[in-house]
């Protein structure tokens, strides 16, 4: 696990692209949407679980698939892990 510090108005996806991290997978690091929330193509999971405020943030919400790291604004104290292994989207938690 690494710790980095951002300013709070960008998002999960802008603050990991700044410090050397994907969110993408090696097939989408450059067909992707910019960060648009259109390709759905930037998942990570992020503890704890922000309110959705995207269309697409709150059915992956509802059915425990992973967050859009574009859609994601940065809060204090957020914990968020990159998917491993992501062929394109990402997969579903399983069930506690």
């Amino acid at each position: 696990m690494r710790k980095i510090e951002v300013p709070v108005n960008l998002t999960v996806r802008e603050a990991l692209l700044s410090h050397g991290y994907s969110p993408y997978s090696p097939w989408m690091h450059k067909l992707n949407c910019g960060g648009r929330g259109l390709c759905a193509t930037c998942g990570v999971w992020i503890d704890p679980d922000p309110d959705p405020n995207h269309w697409h943030d709150r059915l992956a919400s509802r059915y425990r698939y992973p967050r859009l790291a574009c859609q994601i604004q940065v809060a204090e104290g957020m914990k968020v892990s990159l998917i491993q292994d992501k062929k394109i989207w990402g997969q579903r938690r399983p069930h506690s």
